[in-house]
Order: structure tokens, then C-alpha cells, then sequence
């Protein structure tokens, strides 16, 4: 991930300035910036006098990267607060992304226990040295990256660094990459630690992991779903766009990463339930016109398209209880006359939902308003008159008394 100037670290962070010691981030610098963010709906609510607070909290590091730390008793904590945290070796830096209640069902999610070893301690609030040093390592991100590059090259591996993550106190650095197979860095990590005098840590991840941490915008004009609240990646294979009833074109149903959208699989169980009252794709009716092939099916309307055997370039819309009807017609060993017999288009036009009354939704609307327009102070060349002319003989017409003829004078 490249960047523009240091503060773009920054931004990955979940913060636009560098913060202040013992001061939590304003929220709204949190949401604007943060990957995978979430809101805490139950941040509002107190807690009865009996019941402790959770003494777990969610720290966000850089882009997408997050942990659990376990809180000292005596120490309240906020969202937005920087706090340093334990990390082999040394402390990192992070801020406070999560408290309360909503932590246990994050953990959850990413199945990890309360008792689990995993989970590491927080040792205090940031001071204003601790910043001082996480923004030194944060300025040191973008020529670490260019440079590693740079490495990768000289020693023609099949891999690609897209990101550098640089620890709190700069003891450490984690180098994210992406390959096709497996790749030895042995003598990469050498190069690398001799470069830089710190510890390298290797992290390989996918292609979503990739567009997940860098982020961007998708094809529906929103922010890609697996950087924003996206964490699980299922598999999505082309027959869920086939059940879909959408064309295969790689272009369009490609995101950003290169696989196959995510967004596939949100409907994709309404849509295989909605199928199973259709009948099957291969289904072909026997008409005295000839034998009508299945093309295509409109879930919503509950039509299916179909076209003759010797036939293909013209296709009929049936609705779905008249394919039923051909169908037990045909299993009985009767033939229709035709499809154009069941066919009724008065019941298979669209319904009528929202109209664009006022016209805002018109691209050409403008173009419209000043097609209507026309300057009648110009000179027509083809007509050889003037307009001017021509409205001065209309006024006086509406004002007869100014053609009164003048008397000659002696």
C-alpha cells in the first residue's frame, strides 16, 4: 500500500492527526478512517451494581488488524484511547476500539475463548514518548515498502509485498505479501534484517485479505464489504451465479481482488428457494409446432422463456402455471397447439412500482431545458430578416395608435 505523505499511516489507524497523550480520538475521525469498524450500540446502556465490567477490550492496530488484551481491574477505558499493549518481542501501540459486553461477542466470532492463552495484557495508557516513537515508526512505513520491493526484485521472487506494518516501539516490522505457491524467503528475511536492523516477521495472505486491507470503493458505489464489516471469506464458485440466472462475464462479476464477488452469496439461498417451485432448466415441452427449448427464467415475474427447436432466435414468455399445464399435458401424452396459445403478455408486463414523477431521475434533463431555449435577438441568415424587426412590427400591432400616419408640416 502506498502512500502520499505520513499521514496516511495515520488514517490507516483509525485516527487523521497524531493524538495527544491521555486523550481518546473523536469518534467521528474513528469512523471515517477505521476498517472493519463497528459501532458500540450498547456503549450507552450502565451496567447494573452487581455486575462487573468486562475486563477484555478490542485494540485496532493498521487497517484490518485487530486483538484482544486483557485489561488491568483499576484501569476504565474508552474507545479512541491509545494504549500500549504486550507483543513479542517489545510493546506495541494501539487504540481502543471496543469495550463492554459487544467484545464477547466479537471473540465469538473469531473463536477465541476468555481463557485462551492467546490473549495478552495491556500494560498502560500511551505517554506522549510512546507516540513520539509509534509516529517515527509510522514515517518509516513508505521507504521500508518501496525498498523491500526493491529486494524482492534483486532476488526474482514469485511474490509481492503489498503492505508493511511497522510495531510501536520500531523493534519490529510485519511484511504482508501475497504469492501463487510457496515462496523460500529464507535469504530475504537475512537481506531484509541487515536493511533495516530490526526483527521481520512474514505474514502471508490472499488476495481478499489484500483488498480488505487496502480498501476502495465497489462497483455499486459503496465501500467493499470486507473492508468495512466483512471477516469471514466463504467460498464462491460460478454456480452461484448460474442459479442467479446472471450471465458469466468475469468483468462484471470479478470485485476488485480478482475472484468473484462476496456479494454473490447474500441472496443466493433465496434464490434456490425460489427455484425449487420452477421446473428444472432441461425441462422441453413437445407442441404440435415442434419440440420448445428452455432459455431463461424471471424468478420475480415467474416466467420462463422459451423457443422451438428449429426456432432459437425468437423467444416466448410463458408464465409458470402454464408451463406447469403443458407439462402434466404432455406427461398425460397430449401435445399443446403451441406456446403462443398459453401465452397471455397482458399478465407478464412489469407492475407498476415507483414513477419518477417530477423527472429528477432524467440524465438528459438539462440537455432538454436548453434544446427549449433560443436567443430571438440573433440575426437569421437563411430568412434574410431580423428578429428585432419582426418583434417591433408585433408591439405595434398590439398598439395600433402608434401607426397613425404624421401630418406634413408647411
Amino acid at each position: 500500500m502506498d502512500y502520499n505523505d505520513g499521514s496516511n499511516g495515520l488514517h490507516a489507524r483509525g485516527c487523521l492527526n497524531v493524538p495527544e497523550a491521555y486523550k481518546k480520538v473523536d469518534l467521528k475521525e474513528i469512523h471515517s478512517t477505521s476498517k472493519l469498524d463497528i459501532y458500540n450500540w450498547l456503549g450507552e446502556m450502565h451496567l447494573p451494581f452487581s455486575k462487573k465490567a468486562f475486563n477484555i477490550v478490542e485494540v485496532r492496530f493498521k487497517n484490518s488488524r485487530k486483538g484482544f488484551y486483557i485489561k488491568p481491574d483499576e484501569m476504565m477505558l474508552d474507545i479512541g484511547e491509545l494504549v500500549a499493549v504486550e507483543a513479542n518481542p517489545g510493546h506495541d501501540i494501539g487504540m481502543v476500539s471496543l469495550t463492554g459486553d459487544l467484545v464477547k461477542i466479537q471473540m465469538k466470532k473469531s473463536g477465541i475463548k476468555e481463557n485462551s492463552e492467546e490473549i495478552q495484557q495491556i500494560y498502560r495508557r500511551a505517554r506522549s514518548t510512546d507516540i513520539d516513537k509509534w509516529k517515527n515508526a509510522i514515517d518509516k512505513e513508505r521507504s521500508t515498502l518501496i525498498r523491500a520491493r526493491t529486494i524482492v526484485d534483486q532476488l526474482q521472487l514469485g511474490m509481492k509485498i503489498n503492505d508493511v506494518e511497522y510495531q510501536g516501539d520500531s523493534t519490529k516490522a510485519i511484511f504482508y505479501y501475497t504469492a501463487d505457491g510457496r515462496v523460500d524467503f529464507r535469504q530475504l528475511i537475512k537481506d531484509l534484517a541487515r536493511e533495516f536492523s530490526i526483527r521481520i516477521e512474514m505474514k502471508q495472505i490472499g488476495a481478499r485479505q489484500e483488498s480488505a486491507r487496502i480498501g476502495g470503493i465497489g462497483s455499486c458505489g459503496r465501500e467493499l464489504c470486507c473492508a468495512t464489516w466483512l471477516q469471514n471469506f466463504s467460498s464462491v464458485s460460478t454456480n452461484v451465479a448460474r442459479e442467479q440466472q446472471l450471465s458469466l462475464n468475469p468483468q462484471k462479476l470479478a470485485g476488485q481482488c480478482g475472484k468473484l464477488k462476496c456479494c454473490l452469496n447474500y441472496e443466493y439461498d433465496v434464490y434456490v428457494d425460489a427455484l425449487k417451485k420452477f421446473p428444472s432448466s432441461e425441462t422441453t415441452i413437445d407442441t404440435e409446432k415442434g419440440i420448445a427449448l428452455h432459455q431463461k427464467t424471471d424468478i420475480f415475474k415467474e416466467v420462463m422463456w422459451f423457443t422451438y427447436q428449429n426456432n432459437t432466435s425468437v423467444m416466448i414468455p410463458v408464465l409458470l402455471e402454464n408451463v406447469k399445464k403443458m407439462i402434466s399435458l404432455n406427461q398425460k401424452g397430449g401435445k399443446p397447439s403451441s406456446l403462443e396459445e398459453f401465452t397471455q403478455p397482458k399478465e407478464i408486463k412489469e407492475k407498476e412500482g415507483f414513477t419518477n414523477v417530477v423527472g429528477q431521475d432524467d440524465l438528459k434533463r438539462f440537455d432538454k431545458k436548453q434544446e427549449k431555449k433560443k436567443d430571438n435577438n440573433k440575426y437569421n441568415f437563411k430568412n434574410g430578416t431580423n428578429n428585432n424587426r419582426n418583434n417591433n412590427s408585433q408591439t405595434q400591432k398590439k398598439y395600433p395608435q402608434n401607426n397613425k400616419p404624421r401630418k406634413n408640416k408647411k
